[in-house]
């Protein structure tokens, strides 16, 4: 199951298959930035930006604009998955190098 499914991850009002903004909960800039940069990685997407409407509210929107009818959900999961993909990359190069710093 797509962990960006429309139940899971909420479209905000005027959003259509290839532009959507999407809300995410108890999410900040950390989240926000890292998944704009990999997703504008990818070359089918025209746009993507997020903000945080408000410091005191838990919420961070994130808006994707893409080309040629490639849908906005697919791209998503996919800047997911290769975020996953990168944070498991640093966290073996930070074990293997903490590792040989201690032993």
């Amino acid at each position: 199951e797509c962990a960006c499914d429309a139940d899971r991850t909420p479209k905000l009002p005027g959003s259509t298959e290839t532009a959507a903004s999407f809300e995410f909960s108890n999410e900040d800039h950390t989240f926000g930035n890292a998944l704009r940069y990999i997703i504008m990685k990818n070359p089918d997407v025209e746009f993507c930006g997020y903000t945080i409407p408000h410091p005191s509210e838990a919420k961070m929107n994130l808006r994707i604009q893409t080309y040629d009818e490639v849908n906005v959900y697919d791209v998503l999961e996919k800047g997911l998955e290769d975020l996953v993909e990168l944070c498991d990359v640093v966290t073996e190069k930070f074990a293997a190098a903490r590792d040989r710093f201690v032993g």
